[in-house]
Order: structure tokens, then sequence, then C-alpha cells
């Protein structure tokens, strides 16, 4: 069985290096590909499709198959120059072509000119009030500019801009407004970086492999002897998923039955922009091990599998946090410590950050902090995240700010899947908040 996945393999190389081969425009389909190779339609037809999936050919209704030319995928922590227009609400000045080029460092002109030029390199965005000759030097060394205070330019810096191909963006802010709005946006967009979607974890390396209704049972067992896949999902001719069939779906039918018959219709799907956290989320609660993935158009563009999902979200934890959310910076203050039995607790001081507009602490806030306490309290007994099902949450005392609070965990019932936790907060020894807390274990 190894050596015909190592054949399988092999074809499907040999079909995606000739895919690449040829120029974009050029029309492909099954037949031409496995008389031009000597494989078999069905080989053929799999190796096309991971080609679509890989972005290497497109499916055009009326058209076919065509050869496209593969795009780079965005890298989501680089700002272009047009980002920073929507960010500080600004206005382009000059040097429109190079809007959507991408910037690699900000550099505040809050100095010398001649001090501020050995900061300046290319790729960079100079962000001054109105010092034409800095705009000039600036753009000369291959930096765009962002004028601040409303302050426009001269005609002859927006030439070298337009030469240049370098963009000069005004915002009515000022130069301390701007750095902060930019810094956040920059914050935001490394959040979302630390956010793993589906699209990261679907395998590129190995094809997908399906079904048709119309495929047979003996079909599917070969189909199971050449991958060892115990599940497929089942498309209709235009690759969407209308079900799934596994090998206990077929156990005892004809040879010849059409799977059609057999499969679980319409099946759960995810999208490849949801996060991986939500798929974990639907399997666990669903109880599935196979997920279809869908592109926009509701085209399966690949499977992911439980164990899949697990080893995404091991990888998240052991990454390092180049950005902090809100909840992260909630309950970064708070510390672990052990009372006399060894039991777990947490302390820490309400921040004003914690408190609402009347000056008391938010409940909304209190709550996250009960709920991170039973993750960190769960992860002690148990590797895996939790999918939280409830939580009911009871509030008897205000709090503000300066307040130190402990929050004291109690593990009511621990599963391999399940877990109730009950957790009491105190301050001077005065219970102020108790929460229930269920949830599921992904592991």
């Amino acid at each position: 069985m190894s050596s015909d996945n190592s054949e399988l393999n092999t074809k499907h190389e040999q079909i995606t290096k000739y895919i690449e081969s040829l120029s974009v425009g050029t029309k492909l389909s099954v037949r031409k590909i496995a008389q031009e190779l000597d494989v078999s339609e069905g080989t053929a037809y799999r190796a096309i499709k991971e080609a679509e999936n890989s972005g290497l050919v497109s499916t055009k209704r009326r058209i076919g198959t065509i050869r496209v030319e593969k795009k780079e995928e965005h890298q989501i922590d680089k700002l272009t120059f047009a980002e920073i227009v929507k960010v500080v609400e600004g206005v382009v000045l000059g040097g429109s072509a190079g809007i959507h080029k991408t910037l690699n460092k900000f550099v505040i002109g809050a100095m010398q000119l001649e001090a501020m030029l050995k900061y300046i390199e290319p790729g960079n965005l100079l962000i001054v009030g109105n010092r034409v000759q800095a705009h000039m030097c600036a753009l000369s060394q291959g930096s765009g500019v962002l004028i601040t205070g409303g302050f426009d330019t001269t005609p002859e810096v927006k030439k070298l801009a337009d030469d240049l191909e370098l963009p000069i963006i005004g915002s009515s802010y000022d130069t301390f407004t701007v750095a902060a709005m930019i810094n956040r946006a920059i914050e935001d967009r490394l959040i979302k970086k630390q956010i793993l979607i589906v699209e990261d974890i679907i395998r590129k390396d190995t094809p997908v492999y399906s079904l048709l209704p119309t495929n047979t049972v003996k079909e599917m067992e070969k189909l199971v002897e050449q991958t060892s896949h115990t599940r497929y999902p089942v498309v209709d001719e235009d690759q969407n998923p209308i079900g799934i069939i596994t090998t206990k779906d077929i156990i005892g039918a004809k040879p010849d039955q059409p799977i059609g018959e057999l499969m679980t219709l319409n099946p759960l799907v995810i999208s490849s922009k949801a996060s991986v956290a939500s798929a974990g989320h639907t399997m666990v609660w669903e109880g599935i091990e196979l997920l279809p993935v869908i592109d926009q158009d509701r085209k399966m563009v690949g499977v992911i599998s439980r164990k899949d999902v697990m080893k995404a979200m091991q990888y998240m934890q052991k990454q390092p946090q180049n950005a902090e959310t809100f909840e992260v910076q909630i309950s970064a203050g708070f510390e672990e410590l052990r009372n006399s039995e060894g039991k777990l607790y947490f302390r820490g001081s309400v921040t004003p950050q914690m408190t609402n507009y009347e000056g008391m602490v938010s409940e909304g806030v209190l709550s996250t902090l009960m709920i991170r306490a039973a993750y960190r309290t769960v992860q002690e007994h148990k590797k895996g995240d939790l999918i939280i099902d409830s939580c009911s949450s009871y509030f008897l005392v205000a709090l503000q700010i300066d307040d130190v609070i402990e929050i004291v965990p109690t593990i009511i019932e621990l599963s391999r899947r399940f877990c109730k936790i009950d957790l009491e907060m105190m301050c001077n020894g005065v219970r102020v908040a108790r929460s229930m807390v269920t949830a599921r274990i992904l592991q």
C-alpha cells in the first residue's frame, strides 16, 4: 500500500509540474492531461482540483479550467500607504501612483534636518509638519511623507513625488495623534496575525480526496486502499460539498451501489476565512472529525480534521505574544499563587482601565477575569483549550480602583472532555462576586 501511495504522489507531482510549466491563460482538461502524461482520468481530475486549491488554475463557467497566475499571500503585518490614508483620515497630495506600496518603518520628524536624514531609509514614512525641505529630502531618499496639522506642500515637492511614485499624504491631525493612530493600526494588525484562520492550516502538500455521488462503493474502497483515509467529502460537479461518506456507511453495501445513496446529506462546512478556534468549537460541539472547507462561492477548497485543529492550537500556544488584546492586558496583572494547602488562586489590583463610566469596576471585566482564571486552572490539569458552554455570575459588592481582589477557583467536575468550575472573588476577606463556568475541553 505504501508503494501505491508513493506512486500516486509521484503522479500528482508530475502533473503539478506540468501545469506550472504552462503559460498563464492556457486551457486544460482532464482528458488532455491524462493523454499527455499517460495517467488515468481520475488521477488527472484530482490533480487539477489540487492545483485549483493551490491557486495554479481556476475553473470558470462556460470557459473551463484555465492556468492562472498564482497570487502571493498578503502579509498582514505590512501596511500600505493607501491603508495609512484611511487610518489617519488623510488625503493624497502627490505621488498617487505609489499609494499601494508597502512601508517598513515610521520616522517622526521632530529634530534638526541633518539628524533626521540619518534615520530616513527607502520604504519609510516621514511624519512631519510644514517643513518643505524635510519633504524634499525624504522623497529624495526613497521615503513617503505624511504632513500633519492640515498643512500643504509646494508644487515642486508634489512633482518630485509624482516622478518618484512616492506618496505625500496630508492629515488634519497633529503629529502625536497621527502617531498614536498608526500605532493602534499596527497593534490591530499584529493581533490579527496571531489569530490562525482555517486557510492557514489547510495542507498544501497532499491532494484533497473527494468523491462524487455517482461513484460506487467499489470505487470508494479502492480510494481507501490508496489513501488509508476513512472518511471523504462528497461534492457535486461544481465542487460544492453535498455530503460526507465514511467506511462505516458502506459496510454491507453492494459494490455497484452509488455512494450518494449512503452518504450523510447536508454536511457542516466552514469558511476558509473562519478562525481555527471556531472550527474547533464546531467540531467539539457537533462531535465530528472532518470539516469541508469552502471559499466565498461555497466551493470546497480543502478539508480539516480534528487532528489538524489540535496541532494548530498547540502551535498558537507556543508562539510569543507580539501584541496584546484587552483580555490579555486585563488578566496580565493577576499573579498565580498557592495557599497553605497548595491550592491555586489568583491575586491582582483593580486598575482604572477596568472601571465603567460610574467609576466602579465593570461587571464584564470581572466576568472576563473569572473565565481566564478558569482557563488557567484547567490547563494545570489538562492539556487543551476550553470552549465555554455557559457562565453564570453574581456580583455582590461594588469594587473600586486599587482594590486588591483574589479569585479562588474550585473544580466541581473534570472529565476528559468536560469541566465545571466554581469561582469566588474575594476582597479584604469579603466575597464580592461568584461565578459558575461549564466548558468543553478540546484535546
